[in-house]
């Protein structure tokens, strides 16, 4: 990973930047996030974590919680919730949604997940979706989070890049299917905002995504020893097919029949 500090400053102020522009958008932006199969996904395996965390008292963390995804699904679930992001317009948009939790089950906290200063072994779970891909240093934040995890706790990271996303298929078929797959998300999606009059900015990533490029993209076998080297009994990595758009791209199901999914979660329990 990248150790050029001011890499990581740049990093670091493009995600406070963008997130800052974006945030009133931030769910009409994202299909891949906010579609009906996506938000069906998540709830079915945030339940599925939840059966593996031993003694339970549902305490959890959720870093990166932009407009309140899995933290609106957690307090649902009736976790008590410690909600964190660095972007001061997410945090906003999360307090103003769940008004109700603020001072019972929720609590919001403007913060880098890096400033973190909670005590040690204290989370039943830890959630974060489609965050690491956007931390400066996604390894040492991750070596953070598994210290606050109690013994028995769960970690679940959602919606990040697998491996397979940036590699070439082995047939030609596939290939093609998936490049005219992949290329053809944006075009849907921008005909779907044409014709509902969506008018939403147009958003530099490049720093704010880093480690969502080909040429240093989120190294799994890192995640994988940060859990093997906090002697955590058991971890894996799941990997997905993505629903990207808002409307159904007949491409998605030859895409998921002949290539390899894209996305990938893991669950590591303490």
């Amino acid at each position: 990973m990248q150790k050029d500090p001011r890499l990581k400053q740049k990093i670091f102020e493009a995600n406070i930047a963008v997130h800052r522009e974006e945030a009133k958008y931030y769910e009409q932006l994202h299909p891949e996030v906010y579609s009906k199969k996506e938000q069906k996904r998540i709830t079915t395996k945030l339940r599925e974590v939840g059966q593996l965390i031993g003694n339970n008292k549902k305490n959890a963390l959720d870093v990166g919680a932009g407009t309140g995804n899995l933290t609106g699904k957690l307090l649902q679930m009736g976790y008590h919730v410690t909600a964190i992001d660095i972007s001061a317009e997410m945090c906003a948009i999360l307090k103003k949604k769940y008004t109700s939790f603020i001072g019972n089950n929720l609590t919001v906290i403007n913060s880098p997940i890096e400033d973190l200063t909670f005590n040690q072994n204290t989370f039943d779970l830890i959630t974060s979706y489609s965050v690491l891909h956007h931390l400066p240093d996604y390894t040492v934040a991750l070596q953070t989070l598994t210290g606050l995890l109690k013994k028995s706790g769960v970690i679940y990271i959602d919606h990040e890049a697998s491996p397979f996303y940036w590699t070439n298929e082995r047939s030609m078929i596939a290939a093609v299917i998936k490049g005219l797959y992949l290329h053809s998300n944006p075009i849907v999606n921008s005909l779907y905002f044409q014709v509902t009059g969506l008018r939403v900015p147009m958003i530099d990533y490049t720093f704010s995504d880093y480690w969502f490029k080909k040429e240093h993209a989120l190294n799994h076998q890192n995640i994988e020893g940060v859990f093997k080297q906090s002697h955590f009994t058991y971890y894996k990595r799941i990997d997905y097919y993505q629903n990207a758009t808002w409307t159904p791209n007949p491409l998605f199901y030859p895409y998921r029949l002949i290539c390899k999914p894209e996305m990938s979660y893991w669950i590591a329990k303490k």
